[in-house]
């Protein structure tokens, strides 16, 4: 054999190490990798291993690359069209989100309608006068939405998300319809029950499906909107009162029934949470709906802790064992903070406030405290995935203790008592602003990122249980402290609270931004 031959088998032997080590199924031939066989997956091979520019097989592979492209990405994609992509379904997410935030917009319209008309209520229904029982038309919802809340997440645990929307949909719907149809107090009580039970359990499923079906990157921006459409719901509902005299009241009721109708048939064909199905022990179902939410990376962002969790079969887990008890208490303690910053008692008596400083139209100011709260959430979304959740909410709860701050003093010094209308407008508008950009969205938002997957929709409800029981306990007792105490000092009470509030989340509240359910829990369990 010559010295040039062996040279030859040598470059020839030398390329097909080449080859072989680049992944390819391939033989050297003539100076080139030649595939045994022209399959896709070869070729799909011959992509991901690639030749070095100054390879004599080079100029070839360049007139073959279009096609072999083209081959590799059916390849990939199982050849199926349709196939999912790198990057997420954003219509199916956003068909998904924006049906369940329904729930959430017949909650901020149940809590803002029956403010205006109440008075004409009493008239029609005969208790006129009577304000222990013009009480028991609001607080009758608040006890439905305590007890809504208090099943949301056992409704979501043993039936899913999809179908515990559905069963949420039916009172929606009955609720506002009895209401219409009231001649008595009994039966406008009634209607008004059934529609908080309703906002009850939507409060406690919104935010948690809406968490699971989004992808990890735009959970925070996504997560807002519920907390958006609450604002857009008791928008709508100062907005109606101050359209229609309060002598139509009935009407008020009826259009409470639309977004509970397009809740339940919306849900009939949205997707289930991923999440909720990997937790019960269906891996490949789960992996299959987030591939089509959230494309290839779907698998990779639903993480490993379904697979871990599901389908165990233990019987319900103890929200305050050991494992689970610092997610659920965080959670409850940011409700806590949220509702004794005072955030309803504003909401609810910002009429008779506004009126006790000399603001003629209550009504028209109540309704920029809506429009206010609806802008500083439209902010709060653009911010909450470039500044974060943490950041977000001690800025808000610094912004709300400084606004009730001004506001005590406007009320409590008598040098300021000639301004005590502009600055109880003003305040409170800087207020809800505050609020609306971090300790309304981002409250809602964080806490099922907290927690983890087996205790997640009970960790909510949790939440939302003291939510409730705090709303109910402001509500209550808001008009007895300020005639007992001065509103300058109950101001000051909610302002010391929201200053404390800051300091919490500071110190103990994680950042979720960006991070995988999995890598929440890995810090969380630092």
């Amino acid at each position: 054999m010559s010295i040039s031959t062996m040279q030859s088998r040598a470059s020839t032997f030398s390329r097909g190490v080449i080859c072989v080590e680049r992944g390819l199924p391939a033989v050297a031939r003539a100076g080139c990798c030649v595939r045994p066989t022209n399959t896709a997956v070869h070729k799909l091979g011959l992509l991901a291993g690639g030749l070095s520019s100054n390879s004599s097989c080079a100029p070839r592979l360049q007139q073959q690359r279009p096609q072999q492209q083209q081959v590799a990405t059916r390849a990939a994609s199982g050849g199926a069209a349709g196939a999912s992509s790198d990057s997420p379904n954003m219509g199916a997410v956003l068909a998904a989100v924006g049906v369940a935030c329904m729930g959430a917009f017949a909650f901020g319209y149940h809590l803002g309608v029956v403010n205006g008309p109440l008075e004409a209520i009493a008239q029609e229904l005969g208790f006129a006068g009577n304000q222990a029982l013009s009480g028991l038309v609001v607080s009758s919802t608040l006890a439905g939405a305590a007890l809504g809340s208090l099943t949301g997440g056992s409704l979501a645990e043993a039936f899913g998300r999809r179908v515990s929307f559905m069963l949420c949909a039916l009172p929606m719907l009955a609720g506002p319809l009895l209401s219409a149809a009231a001649t008595t107090l009994n039966v406008m009580v009634a209607g008004r029950f059934l529609a908080g039970l309703a906002i009850g359990l939507s409060s406690a499923l919104v935010p948690l499906y809406i968490s699971e079906v989004s992808p990890t990157n735009q959970r925070g921006t996504l997560g807002s909107l519920n907390q958006l459409m609450i604002c857009l719901g008791i928008l709508a509902a100062l907005l109606v009162n101050v359209a229609l005299p309060v002598t139509d009241w009935r009407l008020m009721f009826n259009l409470a029934a639309a977004p509970a109708i397009i809740l339940l048939l919306g849900m009939l064909g949205a997707p289930e949470s991923p999440t909720y199905l990997a937790n019960k022990g269906k891996r490949d179902e789960a992996v299959a709906v987030a591939t089509k939410l959230w494309g290839r990376s779907g698998a990779s962002q639903l993480g490993a802790g379904g697979a871990k969790a599901g389908g165990g079969g233990g019987g319900a887990p103890n929200l305050f064992s050991g494992a689970y008890r610092k997610g659920v208490v965080m959670g409850c303690i940011l409700f806590v903070f949220q509702q004794f910053s005072g955030i309803n008692a504003i909401v609810y008596f910002s009429s008779s406030v506004f009126k006790q400083a000399g603001i003629a139209s209550g009504a028209l100011a109540s309704a920029a405290v809506g429009a206010t709260n609806v802008a500083g959430t439209l902010i709060a979304t653009g911010l909450i995935e470039g500044a974060g959740r943490k950041q977000l909410l001690t800025a808000s709860y610094l912004g709300m203790a400084a606004t009730m701050a001004l506001m005590a003093a406007g009320f409590g010094l008598p040098a300021l008592a000639p301004y005590s209308g502009t600055i109880a407008l003003g305040g409170t508008l800087a207020y809800i602003l505050s609020f609306a950009i971090g300790a309304g969205p981002v409250s809602g938002l964080i806490v099922p990122e907290i927690n983890k997957e087996a205790v997640r929709g009970n960790a909510v409800s949790a939440a939302m249980v003291t939510h409730w029981i705090c709303n109910v306990a402001i509500g209550q007792n808001f008009m007895a402290a300020t005639a007992n105490y001065g509103i300058s000092a109950v101001y000051a009470f909610f302002g010391l609270c929201s200053l404390i509030a800051a300091g919490y989340v500071s110190a103990n509240v994680p950042e979720t931004k960006g991070k995988s359910f999995d890598q929440i829990q890995a810090e969380m369990d630092r």
